[in-house]
């Protein structure tokens, strides 16, 4: 889900409008590769690479085929270094089960997999994330469900919920932390990897570690960011 967006872009996630499984399958074929995302090379995923530079297309254009911009294509400071993190501490995660929130192009969900979770769900609002997150979690040989409903505000027997760079936007932000914080008394796990995004809380939180993680100057206007892995509550 969201970032830090290039160019001033819209920060909009309002749901995708319906589109077919092969149509989106399609397109992203088409306009990806097969890429090691750099901070965590044993995972890869259908990201699109500078010849692609989905991001260079208008707002317009984007709109016309039906595509919100496509943050699924591209491997995100935050979701980067928890991924790593679940990968490093396969114990966090192991013979549970976990919720990959806001996936986009479902890495951290995939990491939870290979970690040895009991069983994972990615979600995300937008629609082609779930052609990506099949792509992907095929090409890693591991099996991964998906859900584009809005899950913010209800319950589910999660053990741990996963959730990368999502404190980007301050209305999204004053939805996540009521339903976080109520997680948290179900019991509920919650780590979150965040780049320094804008709207982190500022206290409720424990640092697990920090990564240098290689990113998309076109994207984030570094090739470098600094990315804590939080434990929420």
């Amino acid at each position: 889900m969201g970032r830090g967006l290039p160019h001033g872009r819209s920060r909009s996630r309002a749901v995708t409008p319906p589109i077919s499984p092969g149509r989106a399958e399609a397109f992203i074929r088409a306009n990806t590769a097969l890429i090691a995302p750099p901070h965590v090379p044993e995972i890869r995923l259908h990201l699109a690479d500078e010849a692609h530079d989905l991001w260079q297309r208008t707002e317009e254009e984007l709109e016309a085929i039906g595509l919100p911009p496509p943050f699924w294509a591209f491997a995100w400071a935050g979701g980067q270094g928890l991924a790593r993190h679940v990968l490093d501490n396969a114990g966090l995660v192991q013979g549970r089960k976990v919720l990959d929130f806001a996936s986009g192009s479902g890495l951290v969900a995939i990491a939870a997999a290979k970690a040895g979770a009991a069983h994972v769900l990615a979600a995300d609002i937008d629609a082609f994330c779930a052609a990506a997150v099949r792509l992907n979690a095929a090409a890693n040989g591991v099996a991964v469900d998906f859900t584009d409903n809005d899950l913010v505000g209800t319950s589910g027997a999660w053990d741990v919920i996963l959730a990368g760079d999502v404190f980007y936007d301050r209305a999204f932000a004053d939805r996540l932390l009521p339903w976080f914080a109520q997680m948290r008394i179900c019991g509920c796990e919650i780590l979150v990897g965040d780049p320094g995004r804008a709207y982190l809380p500022k206290t409720g939180l424990e640092g697990l570690a920090t990564y240098e993680v290689p990113v998309t100057r076109a994207l984030e206007d570094t090739e470098v960011k600094k990315t804590t892995v939080w434990r929420f509550g």
